[in-house]
């Protein structure tokens, strides 16, 4: 299976290391986000809380756009729903006494258990997709914004 593109602002936040010169030229550009989104009131209290934990960073350099909402949207529920199954697991335990029709006894894996892998999977690879994992995170350079426009500084750099 090919390796999964990169996303353009990863790339350029990056660095362009592979030297692309027609790097995003084809390339729709989605509207930025200007102001930090609220979160979708259907989510649940775990997912809102991530929500809000990443959505400002994101939002503020340009890796959240109206295009990537959705997909933020199943980063935060994955994550939400993540936390919900181990709590679940954390109260509950992780196996159940299964008493079969024979009267036998069987030592069983809660449903929790798996799901609670299968959304901690799901929120691991969106977090690659956003550069939020921290392996992600080491290939991404964030310029700093300036402050002041100085016009001959502008000239002077061209």
């Amino acid at each position: 299976m090919p390796r999964p593109r990169k996303p353009t602002e990863l790339h350029v936040l990056n660095g362009n290391p592979s030297k692309k010169k027609d790097l995003g030229k084809n390339e729709p550009k989605p509207a930025p986000i200007v102001e930090t989104p609220k979160p979708p009131t259907w989510l649940n209290k775990y997912a809102k809380k991530e929500w809000k934990r990443l959505a400002p960073g994101l939002t503020r350099i340009g890796l959240l756009t109206e295009a990537d909402i959705g997909s933020f949207v199943m980063l935060c529920q994955s994550y939400g729903r993540w936390e919900e199954y181990e709590r679940d697991v954390e109260k509950n335990g992780s196996t159940y006494i299964y008493i079969n029709k024979g009267g036998g006894e069987n030592e069983v894996e809660r449903p929790q258990t798996k799901l609670a892998h299968k959304a901690y999977e799901r929120y691991k690879a969106l977090c690659t997709e956003f550069g939020v994992t921290p392996a992600s995170r080491t290939r991404i350079e964030v310029k700093a914004e300036e402050t002041e426009s100085d016009p001959m500084e502008a000239l002077l750099s061209r």
